[in-house]
């Protein structure tokens, strides 16, 4: 059953990419390009998954994370970290808020879109591409 998946990211480049990816799978898609507009996004789209990058205008996207943990657990709202920030700290900090996945920038589309299906579509088989 495809789900609902919002993407906050302020890079246009990126929501472009993320978006059409994410239509493409069959997920029905929202996007915010602030922490504020993501907050009032999860209210308003009740998302089943959130790309989420750390550095955002206004509420960064830890402080975003560590809200939706505090009224969502991983399996309600299941949260991919999808940031340029890659240092040992950032995703130690990102994984112990309560990310279910950090996958750093650049990225493959084929190993964001398997990790997304891992959490909107458990328990079926998916096809794993190798580089």
């Amino acid at each position: 059953m495809p789900g609902k998946v919002l993407i906050v990211d302020d890079e246009a480049n990126i929501v472009i990419s993320l978006e059409f990816l994410m239509e493409q799978a069959g997920y029905t898609v929202a996007v915010a390009r602030t922490g504020e507009e993501a907050i009032e996004k999860i209210d308003s789209f009740h998302p089943d998954l959130v790309l989420l990058d750390v550095m955002l205008p206004g509420i960064n996207g830890f402080d975003i994370l560590q809200r939706i943990r505090q009224h969502f657990a991983p399996h309600e709202i299941a949260v991919v970290m999808l940031t340029a920030k890659g240092r040992e700290v950032e995703v130690t900090k990102g994984l112990a808020l309560g990310a279910n996945a950090y996958i750093t920038k650049p990225f493959s589309t084929r190993d964001l879109l398997a990790e997304v299906r891992r959490y909107l579509e458990p328990g079926e088989e998916h096809e794993t591409l190798t580089n």
